[in-house]
């Protein structure tokens, strides 16, 4: 569903940020990111944003991000190809502000950030 979505925008010429998360209960569960299936569209964006962190006050840490992260990239590698996974930007989405960006953007697979509500507010 979201895949043909996302190849029918992507063939219309739209840019595509595919947002990807899981929520509280599976994160918690599985003590991991769960995975997502990409095989049939090739966007050039990709945003980890935890539904953990939407609204709940729990925020990843740097290093929880860039394994996120990692296993993102490794996917694409491992699923589509490994220049699609060198050509995408992977960007966080989770609770991004001042106090953490610096942190964030020094992350080996963090690309940039998809800022919210922070966005919102004076730093």
């Amino acid at each position: 569903f979201i895949a043909s979505k996302t190849k029918a925008a992507l063939d219309g010429g739209l840019g595509v940020i595919l947002c990807i998360g899981e929520t509280l209960e599976v994160k918690k569960s599985s003590g991991k990111a769960s995975k997502t299936n990409a095989e049939e569209y090739h966007s050039n964006e990709k945003a980890a944003r935890p539904l953990t962190a939407i609204g709940t006050g729990k925020v990843a840490t740097t290093e929880q991000a860039q394994e996120v992260h990692a296993e993102i990239r490794k996917w694409l590698s491992s699923n589509i190809s490994k220049e699609a996974s060198d050509n995408t930007r992977i960007i966080y989405g989770g609770s991004v502000n001042e106090k953490n960006c610096r942190d964030l953007a020094q992350q080996a697979d963090i690309d940039g950030f998809l800022v919210g509500g922070a966005s919102l507010k004076p730093a």
